[in-house]
């Protein structure tokens, strides 16, 4: 369930209260007190057999006794009576409940069964949508609900806010409040039984009222529902999130170095990555980037230039961007010479740019102009001290013109207090996010960066993947079943090797000696020198028992090292079963990086991918980012990015910089295996050596875990993968079409497409005309949810071999699958040939599969081959009076059916 019968939750036209009192401080009484002071215009229905009146309105003594059916019930009984006043509720026509009452993890009596699955099972019959239990309520401050126990109201406004704790709704509407801060809804979670972050997200993602939604996360149920509706809300509006249990209390054991780099709160962070949100630190975090964020300008580059009065400020500015990981401009000559100009010979002749403290007005805008001109800056702050020289305020006055008119963020800290209040004020009015001090300024200039970044993963589009090596699935298989067919959870060296090696990531070549006398020859015919390594399944890192030998020249060495860890073995772990040698050629690569590559399995999100610093202090490095399967060249790049070997992998004094494509490539290979191989829990390829050859792994490590009876093997997934099962080949023509659903790494085609459509072709679906396909749009089109939407696209090679796109359908289902909303578009110059309906019928069939219940679309009254195509499929055609457009709708399946996320 999803935003189904929300609207009855966020805008009743009545309320009961149920448990209603004339107790001082009992919830009850709080409840029916807020409703009647936050000006609601809807009818209220306190409901308690032992009044007559209860706040000035009629009491009733039970639900049944009212005089309508409420659109929303508030419930503030016992935990005990909750399930049965749930039932009662269904059974009236109640859609939305908001249960405040806690306790119901107690059982119900004489069963084995939740107070809280029991309250579950009353709704589900009637759809009856439920907000809690153990939650604060809700507050519309826009419609005056305040369905709430909390100490005082909302002000109107246009922010979401949504919390998993009642002490943080409380504390945080005083200090709200206090600061003049409004909100569209005011939204308290509880222990989330039923609606929860994923439904709360797909509902404000719509709202016209919110213009951004703010986050309170304390953990997480469903992540593939939250990774969809997340990713949704992100796209259409500012999101912002504040997780908190950032420091874990202890590593949890695992079988690898990824398990234990992998904590949860570094996967929380991926995740949210991801999705395109923002995530703050800080309550004050939280609300200064949103005033931040609803006034920036589109950032161009990371590039911050620094204009002061005072070099102080300056330098702390600076310090605080260098130290946060920001970029500080540097000026071009032609900004240089126009500043020389302007300023006085003492100015700092760099960025940051200090005009000296007796700059008179006409400085100041001389020197901003300049830098607002500046080629190499992308956005500028502006640091003020006061000064006896000049009023704060009349520089604000002269500046303000020249910030709203500009192209590029302008940040301004203007510090002090009751002298530069005036000029702060000024900046305000004119939209020009005004902090007290510059580090605050600095900050909120990186959130705008991170915000950027993480929508530029959202939004962007990868290259081609057309040149990647061809999985060998059969192969990798084979491993895997032999080795839980024995019982095995962890797969030898080699073997995890072969695994590799099926997925086109090269390893060095390794042989499996179950004796002394096997390892010498087996080193002899690989060619020396060679590395020696010990097999024990009950030995997780080899390196702690000398369990690795190195650089062996010769087979009295490679005798002799065997020997020797065989003794080691026997003497630190008595216990531990040895199966023998691995020998494997050295990689002779002097001036390649050691890195790792692993995935884990996390129990909220399911797999993870790790990248980082390898060799054996990997732990101790903690260098290391976290992605989300499947990966693709542009996120995983990005992984790469966000460590400090990054820079190492970029080269320096004599090193010349390693392939980071390779890097990438053996990302999203490992990303790919995970997906394909769901018995896989923990893997660590450490080291990978990395140069400018390419990859290749010396030592991986694989444990497998079997899959649960009846689970789907992409169910752990958070993020659901291209979906290679839906790819058909059809003869279209005497020609051999692939349709297929549209991947990121089409987008290059995509725009081809789209640039060979006539103005019709896009104007009858779209109902707009659009003379250029923008990132965003392509994003889109491209960059699809699996989960929630499909588009089938018919392609086939052009004259150079590339792809090239000759159609599209396209689908959007609503969060619940009750009607997916589709679009076709075919080029003109094949239309009539029956590309639209093979594109239409598989589209069909896809939705029927999922269980959507109905698809419709609208079409222009004079797009008559769509309208035809439509009632040969059986749509049925709807003339709108309205407008020049018709209604085509194909019912698929009755309402109820498993979601597209089921």
């Amino acid at each position: 369930m999803s935003v189904r019968n929300l609207e009855h939750l966020f805008a009743p036209r009545s309320v009961a209260v149920v448990g209603a009192s004339n107790r001082p401080h009992s919830v009850g009484a709080t409840v029916l007190h807020n409703l009647a002071g936050g000006g609601f215009m809807g009818k209220v229905y306190p409901v308690n057999p032992k009044h007559d009146s209860l706040c000035g309105q009629t009491a009733y003594p039970s639900i049944a006794d009212l005089p309508e059916v409420p659109e929303l019930a508030i419930i503030c009984t016992p935990a005990a009576t909750v399930p049965g006043i749930v039932a009662e509720l269904g059974a009236a026509g109640t859609r939305a409940a908001i249960i405040l009452s806690a306790g119901m993890g107690a059982l119900l009596d004489g069963t084995s069964v939740s107070l809280k699955q029991a309250a579950l099972d009353a709704a589900r019959p009637y759809l009856l949508r439920l907000l809690g239990p153990n939650c604060v309520g809700l507050l519309v401050p826009g419609i005056g609900l305040n369905a709430s126990f909390a100490h005082t109201g909302a002000l109107p406004g246009h922010l979401a806010f949504v919390s998993q704790s009642g002490a943080l709704v409380t504390g945080i509407l005083d200090w709200a409040k206090s600061r003049g801060i409004g909100f569209s809804k005011f939204i308290s979670l509880g222990d989330s039984a039923d609606i929860d972050f994923g439904d709360v997200l797909d509902y404000l993602a719509t709202d016209p009222n919110t213009s951004a939604i703010l986050v309170y996360m304390e953990d997480l149920k469903h992540a593939r529902k939250f990774m969809s509706a997340a990713r949704a809300a992100a796209r259409s509006k500012p999101t912002l999130i504040l997780k908190s249990g950032r420091v874990p209390e202890g590593a949890r054991a695992a079988a690898s170095h990824t398990g234990a780099l992998a904590g949860s709160d570094a996967v929380y962070d991926a995740a949210i990555r991801r999705a395109g949100m923002l995530r703050v630190l800080s309550t004050e975090d939280l609300f200064a980037a949103v005033e931040t964020l609803s006034r920036a300008r589109p950032l161009g580059g990371e590039r911050l230039a620094i204009l002061t009065n005072g070099g102080g400020p300056g330098v702390m500015a600076t310090d605080a961007l260098v130290c946060g990981g920001g970029t500080l401009a540097v000026l071009s000559p032609a900004t240089l010479a126009r500043l020389d100009a302007a300023l006085p010979a003492a100015w700092s002749h760099a960025n940051p740019v200090d005009i000296i403290g007796d700059a008179p007005v006409s400085r100041y805008v001389d020197a901003f102009q300049a830098l607002l001109r500046d080629e190499g800056s992308d956005a500028i702050l502006f640091v003020h001290a006061p000064t006896a020289i000049v009023s704060s305020a009349e520089i604000a006055e002269a500046l303000a013109p020249l910030v709203r008119a500009a192209s590029r963020n302008i940040l301004a800290c203007w510090l002090g207090g009751d002298t530069v209040a005036p000029a702060r004020r000024i900046f305000s009015d004119a939209g020009i996010p005004t902090f007290d001090t510059p580090e605050q300024a600095v900050e909120a200039f990186l959130q705008i960066v991170h915000f950027r970044r993480n929508q530029d993963l959202l939004m962007q589009v990868p290259p081609s993947a057309s040149g990647d090596p061809i999985p060998q699935r059969s192969a990798a298989r084979t491993v895997i079943d032999a080795a839980l067919a024995e019982g095995r959870e962890m797969l030898s060296e080699p073997e995890a090797k072969q695994v590799l090696a099926a997925y086109g990531i090269p390893v060095v070549k390794t042989r499996i000696a179950r004796t002394v006398e096997q390892a010498v020859l087996d080193a002899q015919q690989i060619g020396f020198p060679v590395a020696v390594k010990i097999l024990s399944p009950d030995i997780n890192h080899k390196s702690d028992v000398g369990g690795v030998i190195l650089d062996l020249e010769t087979p009295e060495a490679v005798g002799m090292a065997a020997q020797a860890m065989h003794r080691r073995l026997s003497a630190l772990q008595p216990q531990a079963r040895l199966q023998g040698f691995s020998v494997q050629q050295m990689a002779r690569r002097p001036q390649a990086s050691e890195v790792i590559i692993g995935m884990s399995t996390d129990p909220v999100f399911g797999p993870v991918i790790l990248f980082g610093q390898g060799g054996i202090a990997v732990e101790v490095m903690d260098d290391h980012a976290v992605g989300l399967p499947p990966l693709n060249m542009v996120l995983a790049r990005d992984m790469v990015s966000r460590t400090r070997v990054s820079k190492l992998l970029a080269g320096y004094r004599n090193s010349p910089p390693a392939d980071v494509d390779a890097i990438c490539r053996t990302l999203v290979q490992v990303a790919q295996l995970v997906i394909d191989m769901p018995e896989i829990a923990e893997l660590d390829i450490n080291p990978l050596l990395a140069d400018g050859d390419g990859v290749v792994a010396l030592d991986a490590r694989l444990r497998l875990a079997p899959v649960e009876a009846g689970a789907h093997p992409l169910d752990r997934l958070a993020i659901l993968p291209y979906p290679h099962e839906l790819e058909d080949s059809v003869d279209w023509h005497g020609q051999q079409l692939v349709l297929r659903p549209v991947r990121p790494e089409d987008g290059v085609a995509h725009i081809a497409f789209f640039n060979a459509l006539t103005a019709d072709d896009i104007h009858y679906p779209l109902f707009v005309r659009v003379r250029e396909l923008q990132p965003s749009q392509l994003s889109r089109f491209t960059q699809i949810d699996y989960d929630r939407e499909m588009t089938f696209i018919a392609t086939r090679p052009d004259l150079e071999g590339k792809p090239e796109t000759l159609g599209m359908a396209r689908v959007v289902a609503d969060p619940d699958n009750l009607d997916g909303e589709f679009m076709l578009i075919v080029r003109s110059d094949l239309k009539a040939l029956g590309l639209g309906e093979m594109l239409m019928s598989k589209l069909i069939a896809y939705c029927r599969m999922r269980g959507t219940a109905q698809i419709s679309g609208n079409a222009l009254s004079q797009n008559t081959a769509m309208i035809a195509l439509a009632r040969k499929l059986h749509f049925e055609v709807e003339r709108m009076a309205k407008d020049q457009t018709v209604r085509l709708r194909l019912e698929l399946a009755a309402p109820g059916r498993p979601t597209m996320g089921a």
